[in-house]
């Protein structure tokens, strides 16, 4: 069996997702885009920044939110 080594960034996307879960568990939502705090919500712009460092590896470019 093959263990799976995370990194750094891939560890921060899973505790950022599981934030973001439980935030749409106390909202009663199923997606953030049901959610009336959508447009100003921390927790869902960190989640997507995590989810971009994971893609880049930290490595930046010309990507913008």
């Amino acid at each position: 069996m093959s263990e799976i080594s995370l990194d750094e960034w891939e560890l921060t996307l899973q505790v950022k997702k599981k934030e973001l879960e439980a935030c749409q568990v106390t909202q009663g939502v199923k997606s953030c885009l049901s959610c009336p705090k959508l447009n100003h919500c921390e927790i869902r712009d960190a989640y997507v920044h995590a989810v971009y460092n994971s893609m880049s590896k930290g490595a930046g470019g010309g990507f913008e939110f």
